[in-house]
Parts: structure tokens; C-alpha cells; sequence
């Protein structure tokens, strides 16, 4: 593929070397190729937009884009996409690499349904639930914790925080504990703050050798017998509906950390666009906009 400036031009280009109009795609179904104009129009300009997002990040363009790349960039787009616009991108960005992509979920839909939990209603619903996960309820309300992200739990000297993130130094500002990793959406791995109560509590859980354990068809590689996945979640709002009477789902809990923590750096002096951009990395989200559906 020939190198070009223009994000619009690769995008083209790498179309060009997909489109078959000639037979009908129907009969040619899976042979790789594109075998209609309007399905070339939508993947070119899904495209474009990967091309953007690569070029953003200075991670190069189309023709030199790695499947980790695509994972990130369609986690990147879970937060703002519907599902049916992220599938498009999936699919155009599948076929443009020659190799299958991991579908990912669309977060606009849940981030506008799901609501807040105050710290009481926390602590009742993590009463109610077994020690395992009670523990994970605490964990994920205090660092904003998505379900899965339990399960790759990891303290911060034994891995790095993704590089081609320049993460803020205004992170965890008021806070002090000790410093874990997490592994979210798309690979991102960013580092997180637990109090030195729970990081204790944490420790006492350690795996003597880590586990493999599968959520949602994913392989994760497990150090603490923590709740986390989709049944420490289904634990979470099973104990939500006993003991309130309701569930917002474990995802609720992110909306509540984003919301306290706006409030506490705020109160600190720091500006409201400064506090939403800070919150939004310790959460890990690719675009702070994103962090702004969880503060209303």
C-alpha cells in the first residue's frame, strides 16, 4: 500500500484493493471482497476514521495498523458509538487487516440508562453479598472499576501502564494508597489507587500461583480470589435488588465514582475541565466526553 498524507486518501486507497462490483454479493459471500457501492461508502469512511485515530496517536496509518491498534481504537468508539456504527467500523477494519476482530460491546447505551449509588446503598448492597465479592464491590466503587477489570487486578511494580498514553500527573490528586494496574477496554492498562485498608485486604486474597479464568468468552489471568466478571456482577445487582429494592447494575458503580471524585477535586481548586479530563483517565476513558454522560 503506497504511503499517503491524507487520512481521506488511505482510506480509498485500501477500499480500492477490496471492491469486487462486478458480481453479486450474495454469491460471493465471505470471499473477502466488497460487492456493493454503499457498503464500500460506509466502510471507506469507517476507515477514515481509523486512519484519524492512528495519525492522532502517532501510531502510523492504515497500511502499517496491527490488530492491537483496531482493539483500541473500537474500545475508543464503544464510548461514543451505537452499536450498529461500531459493528460497521469493526467490519470494514476486519476486512481491511485480513483477520477477524473481537466484537465490542457499545457503552453509549448503558452509560445513559445506568445511575449512581450513594455510599450507603454501597455499603448495604456489599453487606449482602459473600466475602469474595463483597470485597470486589468495595475495590471496584473505590477506583471506579468496570467488572472485568477485577479480574486483571495487579499492583503497579509488576506491570506499566500503557505507554502510548500520556497519562496526567493530576491523577489520584488527594488521594494516597497504593498503586495497583488494571487492564480495560482495548488493552489499556492504567494504574489505579486503593486505600491501604483494602490494598491489606487485597493481599490477604493473593493467589499463591495466578489462574485462567474466562468472562464473557475472554481469558483473563487471575491473581486474587476477588469477585469480578459477569458474576461478581450478577452478584452486585442481585444484592442491589434484595437490599434496595433495585438495581442500577455494578456498572452504576463507575457513575458514582465520577461523580464523587469531580466533587472532590473541585473542592481541591482545580477547574472543572482540568477535574473532568483527570477523571476521565482514572476511569480509563479515551475521551473525556465520554466522563461527562456519567456526571449527570
Amino acid at each position: 500500500m503506497p504511503r499517503f498524507r491524507s487520512t481521506r486518501a488511505q482510506a480509498e486507497y485500501a477500499i480500492s484493493q477490496k471492491i469486487n462490483l462486478g458480481s453479486g454479493r450474495h454469491d460471493h459471500q465471505n470471499d473477502g471482497y466488497i460487492h456493493s457501492v454503499g457498503t464500500a461508502r460506509g466502510y471507506e469512511q469507517a476507515l477514515k476514521g481509523f486512519a484519524e485515530y492512528l495519525q492522532a496517536n502517532r501510531q502510523g496509518d492504515l497500511q502499517s495498523a496491527t490488530e492491537k491498534e483496531a482493539q483500541e481504537y473500537l474500545a475508543s468508539r464503544a464510548e461514543t458509538v451505537a452499536q450498529k456504527t461500531l459493528d460497521l467500523d469493526r467490519q470494514a477494519i476486519q476486512l481491511h487487516l485480513g483477520i477477524p476482530l473481537e466484537v465490542v460491546k457499545s457503552e453509549k447505551e448503558t452509560i445513559l440508562s445506568t445511575r449512581s449509588y450513594t455510599p450507603v446503598q454501597v455499603d448495604r448492597i456489599a453487606s449482602a453479598q459473600t466475602e469474595r465479592n463483597s470485597l470486589a464491590t468495595e475495590i471496584a466503587s473505590y477506583a471506579g472499576l468496570r467488572a472485568h477489570e477485577l479480574l486483571t487486578l495487579r499492583p503497579a511494580g509488576e506491570r506499566q501502564a500503557s505507554n502510548h498514553r500520556q497519562w496526567s500527573t493530576d491523577r489520584f490528586s488527594g488521594r494516597t494508597g497504593v498503586l495497583y494496574t488494571v487492564e480495560g477496554k482495548g488493552g489499556l492498562i492504567r494504574e489505579i489507587i486503593l486505600t491501604k485498608q483494602l490494598a491489606s485486604r487485597l493481599e490477604e486474597k493473593r493467589l499463591v500461583e495466578p489462574r485462567q479464568v474466562t468472562d464473557r468468552g475472554v481469558n483473563y489471568t487471575q491473581r486474587y480470589d476477588v469477585g469480578g466478571g459477569q458474576t461478581w456482577s450478577q452478584s452486585f445487582s442481585a444484592a442491589s435488588k434484595r437490599e434496595l429494592g433495585f438495581s442500577n447494575g455494578a456498572h452504576g458503580l463507575r457513575h458514582s465514582y465520577a461523580q464523587n471524585r469531580m466533587k472532590e477535586l473541585q473542592r481541591s481548586g482545580m477547574q472543572y475541565d482540568q477535574a473532568r479530563k483527570t477523571v476521565a483517565q482514572e476511569v480509563g476513558h479515551f475521551d473525556k466526553k465520554t466522563t461527562e454522560a456519567y456526571l449527570r
